[in-house]
């Protein structure tokens, strides 16, 4: 496959965030924002702008006609969105925020990017790839199998230039809300026992929050990534033991963690509802999970960032105050 080596500086192209506030949608931004690129955020809540550059426009992504107005002059539109994390919310409403993105690509001729997980596949007994075929094992799954071939179905069928970006779980998201943020790294800053969801004795993927925003702004300068699902760089697959181990060594505290079985994520989710959600998701962790990111990473001739590394810079810079008020 050929290198996508030329990076397409158009300084007058507007970015427009769907979705904007959410880990990955920040990490964009910050990539767009550093290369002078104009960019217009889009949610319901405020998001405070400190450059000129940056814009921010009221819109509810189930509104068609809020959206179109938010996404008027817009080059390339990236689709960030995260939904309350509820089956029967999902159902209701991803399809009515797919359509409506589509729908707006198609009036505008914007370029669409969505950001999407990893959801459809189901258990797979082996590496993930872009050609790994959709057979979902949850409610979540095949809502999200769903929309993503409404999506490349009209990309197909030349209606507008789509792209999915897939990730696998995140680390290194601001809120601390990914599973390994709030389990283990959260966790070794407060110099408290981890915990892990799963058999820690069994291979997972997780890719790290920069790499994601990087691996999104590289799509959106390159129309000949359109029309295909990309894998954005994640580092191999490590054993939940060995991301105990390597957090532990970096926190500089002993590697203990308490193993969360799925009898004890149902218990605890008959006081949370949304952990009570994830628990149809529990295949992810008592199994393989092998994100392969090969095609995006010789594509685009970039490497994604090492556990170690990721891991040391959020001991520094995220979790830092976490820790020192631990001691």
């Amino acid at each position: 496959m050929a290198l996508y080596l030329c990076i397409i500086q158009n300084r007058k192209t507007m970015h427009t965030i769907l979705g904007a506030g959410g880990a990955v949608a920040n990490a964009l931004t910050r990539e767009l924002a550093n290369n002078n690129e104009t960019i217009r955020m889009v949610s319901r809540k405020p998001i405070a702008t400190t450059s000129k550059n940056i814009s921010w426009k009221k819109a509810d992504l189930l509104n068609y006609a809020e959206v179109l107005e938010a996404a008027k002059g817009s080059k390339v539109i990236y689709l960030t969105a995260g939904l309350v994390y509820d089956k029967n919310i999902w159902q209701a409403q991803w399809p009515v925020v797919m359509q409506n993105a589509i729908n707006v690509a198609k009036e505008t001729g914007a370029r669409l990017i969505f950001f999407d997980n990893v959801y459809m596949y189901g258990l797979v007994n082996g590496p993930m790839t872009e050609n790994t075929p959709y057979n979902p094992c949850s409610a979540k799954g095949e809502i999200r199998a769903a929309i993503a071939t409404k999506l490349m179905d009209e990309a197909k069928a030349g209606n507008i230039n789509a792209s999915i970006a897939r990730a696998a779980d995140f680390y290194g998201t601001e809120t601390m809300n990914g599973f390994f943020d709030m389990m283990v790294l959260d966790k070794y800053a407060k110099k408290q026992k981890a915990q892990w969801v799963g058999d820690p004795k069994k291979l997972h993927s997780f890719s790290y929050i920069p790499d994601m925003g990087k691996g999104v702004y590289l799509l959106g300068q390159n129309p000949q990534s359109d029309n295909q699902v990309w894998h954005l760089s994640t580092a191999p697959a490590l054993t939940g033991k060995q991301f105990i181990e390597i957090a532990a060594r970096i926190y500089k505290v002993e590697p203990k963690y308490m193993a969360i079985n799925k009898f004890m994520l149902w218990s605890f989710g008959l006081f949370n509802k949304v952990v009570m959600s994830t628990v149809e998701m529990y295949y992810q962790y008592n199994h393989d999970y092998v994100f392969d990111s090969s095609k995006f990473e010789k594509a685009f001739n970039v490497k994604p960032t090492a556990y170690e590394d990721g891991i040391k810079v959020l001991s520094e810079t995220l979790y830092k105050s976490e820790s020192r008020e631990s001691q």
